[in-house]
């Protein structure tokens, strides 16, 4: 490869690692074209950058020429797995993933945090399913293993919280909650179910925080109103019932 392509090719990968796809295809696809077809990473990044755009059929095969170049691939092979899965090849990718989970370099943290987003998907994808069959502790371990995939997925703590709260452990869908506005502060869904955790815990000061900091985010959010005016309604009437009782006077009627 002469000293201009190596400049390509370094440029199209810093472009991929931005998630500059348009720049990124451009400038990997003319190191193919210079007839420079060996290099494994850049038919991943390609199919990477045809999957964001729904051609799986093209992002299918440049996963699966990576491969052919590198038959290692951990990431390449994570990624067809999960692409013959949105073409409906289940029994291809079950079989592709089976063959990574044998690899000793088959583990998340080598994984491309795209192929780790949409693993953590499919989890979601499963749990809902377990849901809707009323299989919650089944549901939750799907959650889970999402949110082991990508902890700063708000949406995904949000969803396992929820599930928590549904089976009373509220401790453990505080943590999630608190987790989700940790990796996401202007995620209001987050903010809202832990306002409703907090106060089921005990803690109306703490959940009307709560409720507040997401009205501050998002002023036209019907159920944190709701609640804060559930909250103040229930105060005013505790506040009446420890009003001392007047007495009459002596001798009054």
């Amino acid at each position: 490869m002469d000293e201009r392509l190596k400049q390509v090719l370094l440029l199209g990968r810093e472009h991929y690692a931005k998630r500059d796809f348009e720049k990124a295809e451009e400038l990997l696809r003319e190191v193919l074209s210079a007839s420079e077809d060996r290099f494994a990473d850049v038919h991943d990044m390609l199919g990477v950058i045809c999957h964001s755009r729904g051609n799986y059929v093209q992002a299918e095969r440049h996963f699966e020429r990576a491969l052919s170049i590198n038959p290692a691939y951990t990431e390449a092979a994570l990624n067809l797995a999960v692409t013959y899965n949105d073409r409906g090849k289940y029994d291809a990718a079950r079989e592709v993933y089976t063959r990574i989970k044998g690899s000793p370099m088959g583990t998340v943290q080598t994984l491309d945090p795209f192929a780790r987003g949409k693993l953590a998907n499919m989890h979601a994808d499963l749990a809902q399913a377990y849901a809707d069959l009323g299989l919650t502790r089944e549901a939750i371990g799907e959650l889970e293993k999402g949110v082991t995939l990508c902890p700063t997925f708000a949406d995904l703590r949000t969803r396992l919280g929820n599930m928590l709260h549904h089976e009373n452990d509220l401790e453990a869908a505080r943590v999630q909650y608190e987790a989700a506005v940790g990796a996401r502060p202007e995620y209001v869904p987050a903010r809202v179910k832990l306002g409703v955790t907090l106060l089921a815990l005990g803690l109306p000061n703490d959940a009307e925080d709560a409720w507040q900091r997401a009205l501050a985010i998002e002023p036209d959010n019907a159920q944190a109103k709701m609640y804060l005016r559930m909250l103040q309604q229930t105060r005013s009437k505790e506040s009446l019932r420890a009003m001392p009782v007047a007495k009459k006077a002596p001798g009054s009627g």
